[in-house]
């Protein structure tokens, strides 16, 4: 069983903060203040992700116009989603971050103005989901697509092995088959690779 809970940190990035230190940064302030607002003997699992085009980390549009705009700037390109992960437990920190390419396909203006005028963009970083179907905006994927809608869960097992919380179930397994994706780094990833 499990709860949400959202917290409120400062999400600000610090000058000169790269992409990885910054989303790992993210989710540990989020375990540690979930944990400062419970006294319960819970494991912790939080997690930030960012949209990054260059050196500028795209979050989530302010309005229609800025969803455009962004769409327009990753259209037929390739951009990178990191994702940091935080596991909190019984005292133990666990950490890992995954990186992954996202080649984003050559589609049209009328095709971006149909996408923003569902809403969906508006609360997405980079102002896409990669697993809309309608819109679908990635060419072809060859890493992490978990990674890309928020949570890497082979790294997520990795980091649970850290702090020495193994599993009942096949995690990966359940998100290669849920999603409907080979990965090819998965198995690297659960050998303790560094790699995605």
């Amino acid at each position: 069983m499990f709860n949400t809970r959202p917290v409120d940190i400062d999400e600000s990035r610090r000058r000169g903060e790269a992409p990885d230190a910054y989303v790992l940064r993210l989710a540990e302030s989020k375990a540690h203040t979930c944990a400062a607002s419970t006294h319960d003997d819970l494991t912790i699992l939080a997690a930030d992700t960012a949209v990054v085009d260059g050196r500028t980390i795209l979050g989530k549009p302010k309005n229609k116009a800025e969803a455009v705009k962004m769409l327009r700037r990753l259209r037929n390109r390739t951009h990178q989603v990191y994702t940091g992960i935080a596991v909190l437990s019984a005292g133990n920190l666990g950490r890992d971050h995954c990186v992954t390419n996202v080649p984003m396909r050559a589609y049209s203006m009328e095709e971006i103005e149909t996408y923003v005028a569902t809403g969906d963009p508006l609360d997405k970083a980079g102002a896409y989901a990669i697993q809309d179907r309608e819109f679908h905006p990635v060419e072809m994927m060859s890493g992490c697509y978990a990674s890309v809608m928020g949570l890497p869960l082979c790294h997520l097992t990795r980091t649970l092995r850290q702090i020495g919380i193994i599993p009942r179930t096949d995690i990966s397994a359940g998100c290669l088959s849920s999603l409907n994706y080979t990965c090819p780094i998965s198995g690297a990833v659960l050998r303790g690779e560094q790699v995605g």
